[in-house]
């Protein structure tokens, strides 16, 4: 099956993860073709047969290319087996109204947008304090501090939250079903 694998990234760790389950899906047998969508190029003469859309959420919000390229595929992507997967901070966080705000972000984006993916999957992040600029390091190191275990207000290293064999299965599952509704 040719599976479209398109993201939007804003600090890498969407472009990683999104990498990663078009890796996971050739190893699968399958044609994954990553794209992303802030190119706004064209992605195949052929429309692939199934989707998994990929983005972080920052600020409360999704980047605006892959609102622009959501709404203008909701057609095509309502059409086919699709997954959504959303990558915040905010679902790896210890506070429960945090995780749940997190769930809605992902609801109130296909509702606006008119996609309706069959599955969504709610992805941990990253934080990369070195590669931040003072001001957003002196930020997210107290959010963080508050909301993630294991980081402290002083860290200055890197910190992965993603779940990569939950991803994995969280695919596979996916793939299960994207195939059978494809037969």
């Amino acid at each position: 099956m040719n599976i479209l694998v398109g993201y939007a990234s804003v600090e890498g760790q969407t472009r990683k993860i999104a990498t990663a389950i078009a890796e996971h899906l050739e190893e699968r047998g399958h044609r994954a073709i990553l794209f992303d969508v802030a190119t706004n190029a064209e992605y195949s003469l052929e429309r692939p047969e199934a989707a998994i859309l990929c983005a972080p959420v920052h600020g409360a919000k999704y980047p605006d290319a892959f609102f622009i390229f959501a709404r203008r595929e909701r057609d095509w992507l309502n059409s086919v087996p699709c997954a959504f997967v959303s990558v915040t901070l905010m679902i790896a966080s210890n506070l429960e109204d945090e995780r749940a705000e997190a769930r809605q972000f992902a609801i109130h984006f296909a509702t606006t947008v008119g996609w309706m993916p069959r599955d969504v999957f709610h992805v941990k992040g990253a934080l990369r304090f070195g590669e931040y600029d003072f001001f957003k390091r002196w930020i997210v190191r107290r959010l963080a501090a508050k909301m993630l275990p294991g980081v402290s207000p002083d860290d200055k290293g890197t910190h992965e939250f993603t779940d990569w064999a939950g991803l994995s299965s969280d695919v596979d599952n996916w793939l299960k079903k994207a195939v059978t509704s494809k037969a």
